[in-house]
């Protein structure tokens, strides 16, 4: 990838911050980002929402909750 336009750098962003490019493909890209506020202000809302993300995942439903599925979902079969 030669250069990098604000299309390629947004296409692409989801991969950098994964890790999956290759440093070839990398380089062009965090250029752009360093040079682009628009691309860059994307980069950081994107990584903020991957935090979020990644946090609520790590959390445990109660176990109040479990319980309350398994019973709609009993009274559901019921009445089916």
């Amino acid at each position: 990838m030669s250069g990098c336009d604000c299309q390629t750098a947004r296409d692409n962003l989801e991969e950098l911050l994964r890790g999956e490019l290759s440093e070839g493909a990398c380089g062009p890209i965090r250029e752009h980002l360093a040079n682009c506020p628009d691309c860059r202000d994307e980069q950081q809302v994107f990584e903020h929402l991957t935090i979020a993300v990644k946090r609520a995942c790590e959390e445990e439903a109660p176990p109040s909750l479990r319980d309350a599925v398994l019973r709609g979902l009993r009274e559901l079969d019921q009445h089916a």
